[in-house]
């Protein structure tokens, strides 16, 4: 927007007035003074006219110059009063932004606006399921409130809402600004004062810049709770759906053999007896390894002073060892030692878990193969078998089903790539994982050692040897 500019006009009237002026006079000396006056009373007229006219302007000219002057000094203390004003609501936002807690924002935000306005009383009240008002924080900590008494917003008046929290004396006169969330107004920010005075422009904005900060605090505070309660729901969900499909059907299967079993002993058949108990300890092997896999899942995948690679290294020795397939590891050095962020690692290591999970329970595979490279700041990790294949696994029914999407769900969540088809030579299954590492990089830790064997507990065991691992 273009500054708007004066006419010319008034600016020369200021020089072409005087010497118009003098102009005329010196005329009338000259004609009709002359004859009418002689020297020196012409003169002394002449002198005196111009005088009078010199004071009628400079007077006329100082009042203006003057008038000037105090709208010019009006307008730099508004601005320096507004100056003050962001500079204080950046103070301000920068003392709430290292607060955690949102008591403890809502408190420093009711503190502040009292502070910054000048006022003698600050409160945040918020609007609760059934429209009434509640005190959520006040300035100061010690203010008088009512007790339970619930407030409402007055038509017109909307910080007489506040009269029901605090003492009426103290709110003489009062100013509130709605804390808003989406087009909905959920509370109110309130300043009262004891002694009659007005509020301009610059403190209503100030008080309405404090009101979002609040709405900010609690929005996030919601949030926040909303995602904790997210969260249980999914991993109550994970652990039905493991024991559902893992343990109820496995301790199904045990009592069926087992009535089996006390069948056979009933009638003398000792040899079928033994088959059906030889089942059963199988079983009671599978639902240990499920079991073992689901407290291994609920801790945190990456060991301290554990890299990624090494990690995977040693959950793919567990799960070949409790199995009956060969394990094939090529992890290079930079991968082993890998620290990437908290999410990043261990949806990575959750989506190396499914897919063993999945090898063991579905694939039949007589030989699994996982490699993990980092070139050129990629991540790349591949879990392939030679067993059954994705028809045979697409066609299990449930288990498969959730463990694919929650694969598919977790490298989107840290924006990797995840391919799942068929293996190398057209046998099997490949679940191959690219990440870019740009983004997920943690600060650089110490060395990460060799990893040791481990025994079926997760425990260093020697009479348990490890399984065949091919270099």
């Amino acid at each position: 927007m273009r500054p708007a500019t004066r006419s010319p006009g008034p600016r020369w009237l200021l020089v072409l007035g005087p010497i118009t002026v003098v102009a005329l006079l010196e005329i009338l000396s000259d004609t009709v003074l002359d004859a009418a006056m002689p020297f020196p009373r012409d003169t002394i007229l002449i002198v005196l006219a111009t005088s009078a006219f010199g004071v009628a302007f400079a007077a006329a000219a100082f009042t203006r110059i003057d008038a000037l002057t105090g709208a010019l000094r009006a307008r730099n203390e508004e601005l320096e009063t507004r100056g003050a004003s962001a500079r204080a609501l950046h103070r301000v936002s920068l003392a709430i932004a290292s607060l955690t807690d949102v008591e403890d924002v809502l408190a420093a935000v009711v503190e502040h606006a009292r502070a910054l306005l000048g006022a003698d009383v600050a409160i945040l009240l918020l609007e609760g399921p059934d429209g009434s008002l509640a005190s959520r924080a006040t300035a100061p900590p010690n203010a008088p409130r009512r007790g339970a008494v619930r407030g409402a917003v007055v038509p017109g008046d909307p910080a007489a809402a506040m009269l029901a929290f605090v003492n009426p004396a103290t709110a003489v006169v009062r100013l509130a600004a709605p804390l808003q969330r989406g087009g909905t107004t959920i509370g109110l920010l309130a300043v009262g004062c004891a002694a009659p005075r007005g509020f301009d422009a610059d403190e209503m904005e100030t008080l309405a810049s404090l009101a979002n900060q609040a709405t900010i605090a609690l929005e996030h505070a919601r949030l926040e709770a909303l995602l904790r309660d997210l969260a249980v729901v999914e991993e109550r969900e994970r652990i039905a759906r493991e024991l559902h499909d893992g343990i109820a059907q496995v301790l199904g299967y045990v009592n069926m053999k087992s009535q089996a079993v006390d069948g056979y002993l009933a009638v003398g058949r000792v040899d079928e007896a033994r088959v059906q108990v030889a089942d059963l300890g199988a079983a009671a092997r599978a639902v240990y390894v499920d079991v073992r896999e689901s407290i291994l899942g609920l801790r945190g995948p990456i060991e301290p002073g554990q890299g990624l690679g090494a990690a995977v290294l040693a959950y793919a020795g567990r799960a070949a060892a409790a199995s009956t397939f060969a394990l094939q590891a090529s992890i290079d050095r930079e991968a082993r030692g890998l620290r990437l962020d908290a999410d990043a690692e261990a949806h990575v290591y959750r989506i190396v878990q499914e897919a063993f999970t999945n090898v063991r329970k579905h694939a039949s595979a007589g030989r699994v193969r996982v490699a993990m490279t980092v070139r050129d700041g990629v991540l790349d990790l591949r879990v392939e078998d030679d067993g059954r294949g994705l028809p045979s696994v697409a066609s299990a029914g449930s288990v498969p089903h959730y463990g694919l999407r929650a694969m598919r769900e977790r490298a989107a969540a840290i924006g990797a790539t995840l391919d799942i088809g068929e293996g190398p030579g057209r046998r099997g299954t490949a679940v191959v994982l690219r990440l870019s590492l740009a983004g997920h990089a943690a600060p650089e830790r110490e060395p990460v050692p060799e990893p040791e064997p481990l025994g079926p507990a997760g425990e260093p065991s020697e009479p348990t040897p490890p399984a065949p691992v091919e270099a």
